[in-house]
Parts: structure tokens; sequence; C-alpha cells
């Protein structure tokens, strides 16, 4: 079957092609009958509607942006806040009629996510900032927001005030009398397991921070923290090392987490063993998504605002892009988000 074009559609009607092209583009240009008559038309013909890559080409623009996320594109179907965080993104796009593109960092030779996917503008989310898809994002000079990643001076940002966050959870678990204490963190590449040296291992914004602001407290108070490492979505490997280290006779009175997500992990380990939570071990999240309350203790935990992250992130990249477009220039925004203590059940005093 011939395919169908606007020129099909303006030769049944007698009607020029560029009047055609109106009723869907500009159909301000039309009167409402004619207008009718040409997209009844159209359906009864199965026209499907303007070329999108053609539409693109003529406009300059593609109607998309793109979101350049970890390697595995699992983590943002089934991480809860990075799910929360992407949604509040895709409100805040509605209004302006841009779709939302998910990009991976990692690719194939044929196919380099962000080198060959037609978009306007790109939000790069908790990526390793020394990734080949940042740097082919600013080859091609495509407006651009960080979220979540380390500060450049060129480049809009969205962060969380991770490291004074951290730090207040440091302090809680001292203020408890703790001594003991140990940290279960994440890290997307390198080494996994017990970790010796924290600095000799490759970490993304949010994490050094968080284990800058960890140290910043525990180090003056002369407290040397075993680590634990692993990548974000492995809960289990998470369980399986909090076990072996809940089961020495040393074992930490408390453990902070990267997330509450990583708390689970911790927690499910004290049950293996029977430990109480916080009777026996005290336990400190960060991110305070919707896991935190449902977890029974219900989980102490560091809150971040996600959604305004992710509206803010989203209204600090449709301005880059109408700033590109129009050759604006003027301050590069920088956004801290606050990052808060939030006491629950999940901590305790230390026990004697």
């Amino acid at each position: 079957m011939p395919r169908v074009t606007l020129q099909t559609i303006a030769d049944r009607l007698g009607v020029s092609r560029m009047t055609v092209s109106n009723a869907f583009s500009r159909p301000d240009q039309l009167s409402p009958a004619l207008r009718e008559r040409i997209l009844a038309a159209a359906q009864e013909l199965g026209y499907v509607g303007p070329d999108p890559a053609a539409r693109a080409l003529a406009k300059g623009t593609t109607g998309a942006v793109g979101i350049l996320l970890t390697d595995s594109l699992r983590y943002a179907f089934t991480d809860l806040v990075a799910g929360s965080f992407l949604a509040a993104i895709a409100e805040e796009l509605t209004p302006t009629g841009l779709a939302l593109t998910l990009l991976t960092a990692s690719g194939s030779d044929d196919l380099v996510p962000a080198r060959d996917v037609a978009i306007d503008g790109a939000l790069v989310y908790s990526c390793d900032p020394t990734s080949p898809a940042v740097a082919w994002l600013r080859r091609r000079k495509l407006p651009m927001v960080f979220v979540d990643q380390e500060r450049a001076e060129d480049v809009p940002s969205v962060n969380i005030a991770d490291r004074d966050g951290a730090g207040a959870a440091a302090r809680h678990l001292l203020d408890l009398g703790h001594r003991r204490i140990a940290i279960a963190t994440n890290g997307q590449h390198g080494r996994y397991g017990f970790i010796t040296d924290p600095d000799d291992v490759v970490e993304g914004h949010s994490s050094r921070q968080r284990r800058l602001g960890w140290f910043d407290v525990l180090k003056p108070a002369g407290v040397e923290p075993v680590v634990i490492r692993h990548p974000l979505e492995r809960t289990d490997d998470v369980r399986r090392d909090t076990r072996t280290l809940l089961d020495r006779p040393d074992r930490p009175t408390a453990i902070l987490c990267f997330s509450d997500a990583t708390a689970v992990g911790v927690l499910q380990a004290a049950d293996d063993l029977g430990l109480r939570v916080p009777a026996d071990l005290s336990v400190v999240g960060f991110d305070d998504g919707p896991l935190a309350t449902q977890l029974q203790p219900a989980l102490t935990t560091v809150h971040q605002d996600v959604e305004e992250k992710g509206r803010l992130a989203a209204a600090a990249l449709t301005e880059a892009i109408r700033r590109s477009r129009t050759g604006e220039t003027g301050p590069v925004p920088h956004v801290l988000l606050p990052a808060t203590l939030v006491v629950r059940g999940s901590t305790g005093p230390a026990p004697l």
C-alpha cells in the first residue's frame, strides 16, 4: 500500500499541501471547518502524521531531552528514590511538551546514546564525571544540567548538601554513645566488599560527599569505621557482608548507610543473626524515601527533597535550552538543597 503523505490528503480535498500542513502544525491559520475536513480526510486515509525526523530538521529541535544515568537503566525503574526524581522531572516537563529520553552511560561500537540520540539538552544524573558519555554531550555543545554531580562552573547544577547530612547522621550516633561504627556505602566501579582505604576507590559525587561528611565527624572523635562497599542495587551483597561484620566479637553497634535501600540489606543481616534494632544495632539511612517509614522499626535517615530536586533540574534545563536558542548569556545557576536528619525508631543508645 502506497504511503499516505500530506500531498495525498491535499489531492483528495483539492487544497494545497501547505494548507494540509497547517492543519497539523499551525491550526490558527485555518478556519475550524476546513481543519476539521482535513483531519477527517487524514484519518480516513490512514495518515499517521508528519514525519518526526523531517519536522525536527525543519524546526531545528527534537522536542526531547535526555537524562544520562549510570551504566544500568534498571536503577531508574527499581529504585524508589530515582523513580520519584524522574517522576518530578516528567511532571515539570509536561507543560513544555518536551519528552524525556533515558540514556545509558555505556554503549556499543554502533550506538553510543549520548553521541547518537537526537535530543535538545540533557540532565546528567549521578554519573562518573570522567565518563565518555559526559564528554560526548559536551562535544555536541548541548545545554546540560548536572544533578548529584561535581559542580562545573559552566554547567548549571542541582545538588544536595550530602556532606552536611552525613555529618549530622554521624553526630547523632556519637551523641547516643556509639563508638564502634561501620559504614555501608555504594559504588558503581572498582573494588567491592570490605574496603581498607576509602580514599583509594573511584566514587561518584554523592558517595564521596557522604563519606567525607561521616569522616568529618567520626575521625576527630577517634572512631575508625569499617567500610563495606557495593553497587546500589546489590542489597543481597550488602546483606552478606553485613552478616560477616555483625558476626564478629567486636561487631559494630551502629551502621551508617549510603541510602535507605542500603539500610534494607543491613537490617536483613541483623535479623538473620537475631539482633534487635535498635537495642543491639542502630541503623541510619539516607534519602528518606518511601521505604523509610515502611520498615520496622521506622528508619532514622537523612531527608533530601527528591521531588524538588527533579523539578528544579527540569526547570534549569528548559531555561538552559531557551538561553542556548536565544544566545542569552549570564551567570550559571548552582542550587544546593538541604539534607536534614530525621530521627525515628532504628537508632538508640549504644548497648552497654
